[in-house]
């Protein structure tokens, strides 16, 4: 048997057992092979433990996300649906075997201070990047591959289940997505209602509408018309979800192009959900004229809605 070296983190603890107890085993034939098929991660069936089922994933050539290398990497991993109900998390203890079929007994590799780990919706996996150097398992000397055929084993201990608290991801939006739309208010000067609603309009996921109060509302009511954004799919809203957006109001000049706008960044929620302005433009229809704004009794308003960012609750 040659000389058995490893890397050693401090988190990571090797010993031999002759006869440990398994809650599940795997037998790799052939396990070269899995180099010259491309297979550079394998998950196992699923084994039961604890009242949970789990399965162990190998990557037999190290795990490339975590940049190793001439390592094997193995890993824990729970079944996701059996993590309900949502914010559900189980703590377990855990410890992965590698058979020695020279000497018949078990290489162990077990966390040193045998911490539990908590396994959730946001952490399914656990286990160790570097378990055994391929140089050390490849050895014939040393039992762990012969024939081209190896053995890993792994033992779990459900310690602890409880339900997480509430929380919440907040999700930048990389690409955001920006849409423009125009509503068009005919025989401005006939309108007798306080809020007029324009056809509702897709940013992203979300559908949003145009408010406008020709008479104005709050501080503006009676000299200016109010411009406010609103999302409009409210109810269709998860309990906690909001929505950043960035929009631009705009009064389009049909004569001469210089359109008056206005610019706001805000969170949108089922609970709040219009934001905008109540005193947006001086509401005098010769004023309206002539600025360009009132063209043959039309009046024509623009948004550009930009979604950069979502919050949902988690799990």
């Amino acid at each position: 048997m040659a000389d058995l070296i490893f890397e050693n983190p401090d988190d990571i603890s090797r010993s031999t057992s002759d006869s440990p107890t398994m809650h599940f085993t795997v037998k790799i034939k052939s396990f070269s092979l899995l180099a010259k098929y491309s297979m550079e991660r394998y998950e196992t069936g699923e084994f039961e433990s604890g009242g949970y089922k789990w399965k162990l994933v190998i990557y037999p050539n190290g795990n490339k996300d975590k940049n190793v290398t001439e390592h094997i990497s193995l890993y824990l991993a729970i079944e996701a649906a059996d993590l309900r109900p949502p914010g559900w998390e189980v703590h377990a203890i855990f410890r992965f075997f590698l058979h020695d079929q020279i000497r018949d007994n078990y290489l162990t590799i077990e966390d040193t201070k045998k911490r539990e780990r908590r396994f959730r919706g946001i952490k399914l996996e656990w286990g160790y990047d570097k378990v055994i150097p391929l140089k050390t398992f490849k050895d014939a000397s040393n039992g762990y591959l012969v024939d081209d055929t190896c053995v890993f084993g792994a033992e779990v201990f459900v310690s602890k289940q409880r339900s997480m608290d509430k929380g919440e991801c907040l999700e930048l939006i990389k690409e955001s997505i920006t849409n423009k739309f125009v509503f068009r208010i005919e025989n401005y000067s006939k309108l007798t209602g306080d809020d007029y609603d324009s056809n509702s309009f897709n940013v992203g996921n979300y559908k949003w509408k145009i408010w406008l109060s020709p008479n104005g509302k709050g501080i503006g009511m009676g000299s200016y018309n109010s411009l406010i954004l609103a999302l409009a799919n409210k109810s269709n809203l998860s309990a906690g979800m909001k929505i950043f957006a960035e929009f631009t109001m705009r009064i389009l000049d049909q004569i001469n192009g210089r359109h008056p706008s206005a610019k706001l960044s805000r969170w949108f929620s089922a609970s709040d959900y219009v934001h905008g302005w109540d005193r947006f433009i001086s509401i005098g229809s010769s004023n309206l004229t002539n600025m360009g704004l009132l063209v043959k009794d039309t009046f024509v308003v623009e948004a550009e809605v930009t979604v950069l960012a979502v919050v949902k609750t988690t799990p």
